[in-house]
């Protein structure tokens, strides 16, 4: 059997904090610190804890080429028990899942601090309002109560600001103030489809391709996107499109057409739009959720082990999403965009891997309720259409 260490391994220092019992007794009290060490590899979900000895034979074993394991030696037990931990991997068919894992990061290029970073910060099964609601989080008095004020909402550095003149506002400037975060969607009325149609036409459609060779096209849009290569891909889960049967799609930006996906029955998209989006029920009535996905493989194809590749990638959902709020905006309809979402189920249900292309937000729009049962941070002094 051949061994070698995963591609993507990063090792953190966790402390573990305890009551001094013998100290309690004595009528004192003390705490207890335990330090320990997590390992957290890019393909896996969840830390191991490992010791100085395991952190020795890691550091041992390369992870660029494969090599016979030792038997009979005093490291053999130590070997075996990092193989079942999956930090070091084997070609024995018994690891097959972690090395298949661990092969697809390794072709994807994948930076190892974005890798790990990316895999352990993903959510599945969470519902992030309930959390918030019984720690007392789910309003800013609460906040201010749990932490203390926050920060200064401007900071001003010393000297002397020289003022700017106010320009006359026009037409965009009205429809910018006009733009906020809807948290009250209209669960009775539809969406027109040439309207969601517009808005994906204004937003992700592909208005024109570079064709540098037969397999290597690249898209012009209306957002800018790293390196040009517009790598994320918009998938929509529809409540309420008139002419469109409630489900899961993908969009292809250069056909501007929808797919239809495996999708649940209409009664249960509800319930999945609220599991996907965290618990956040005051979305989850959107008529359309528009799940922005990166593709990885195709930045990470020209920005390899790059340090800025994912951060790249982040900011061109955030240009995608800012683009849908305007755009929605412009067309009368309340919007939102949020990264409080369980990934891992938004890529279940879509049939992602997380790795090669995963979900990194969610944006949804659809009609205002013509009442606000949930509380909306609306600019100020704005009247906001119903």
């Amino acid at each position: 059997m051949r061994i070698r260490r995963c591609a993507h391994l990063l090792l953190e220092p966790h402390d573990v904090v305890s009551v001094d019992l013998a100290a309690l007794v004595r009528g004192s009290m003390a705490t207890r610190v335990q330090p320990r060490w997590l390992a957290r590899a890019a393909h896996q979900r969840e830390p191991v804890e490992v010791d100085a000895e395991d952190m020795r034979v890691l550091g041992s074993i390369g992870a660029g080429t494969w090599m016979e394991c030792p038997v009979g030696t005093p490291d053999a037990a130590i070997i075996a028990g990092l193989l079942e931990k999956g930090l070091l991997l084997s070609d024995d068919p018994a690891h097959r899942l972690a090395c298949q894992g661990d092969e697809q990061l390794r072709e994807g290029h994948w930076w190892t601090p974005m890798a790990v970073a990316h895999a352990h910060s993903r959510w599945g099964g969470v519902d992030s309002v309930t959390d918030m609601h019984a720690r007392g989080l789910d309003t800013a008095a609460g906040l201010r109560r749990m932490f203390g004020p926050p920060p200064a909402a401007v900071h001003a550095r010393p000297g002397h600001y020289q003022g700017l003149p106010l320009q006359e506002q026009t037409g965009f400037d009205a429809l910018l103030a006009q733009r906020s975060t809807c948290r009250n969607f209209d669960t009775a009325r539809h969406l027109p489809l040439p309207l969601l149609a517009q808005l994906l036409q204004r937003t992700v459609m592909a208005h024109a391709q570079v064709e540098v060779d037969a397999d290597a096209v690249f898209l012009k849009k209306n957002v800018p996107s790293g390196g040009g290569l517009h790598a994320t891909d918009v998938f929509l889960l529809v409540q309420r499109v008139q002419d469109l049967v409630p489900g899961l799609y993908h969009y292809h930006p250069v056909q501007h057409a929808l797919l239809r996906l495996p999708s649940p029955a209409a009664a249960d998209l509800p319930a999945l739009s609220r599991r996907l989006l965290s618990g956040q029920q005051w979305f989850a009535d959107a008529a359309v959720l528009l799940v922005l996905a990166p593709r990885f493989e195709r930045s990470f194809w020209k920005y390899r082990d790059h340090s800025k590749a994912y951060r790249a990638l982040v900011l061109d959902t955030g240009h995608i999403a800012q683009a849908v709020q305007t755009c929605a905006t412009e067309a009368g309809l309340g919007a939102f965009i949020t990264a409080a979402i369980n990934e891992a189920d938004v890529d279940a249900a879509f049939g992602l891997d997380g790795t090669g292309q995963g979900a990194v937000a969610v944006c949804g729009v659809g009609w205002r309720a013509a009442v606000r049962q949930t509380a909306e941070f609306d600019p100020p002094r704005v009247p906001q259409p119903a």
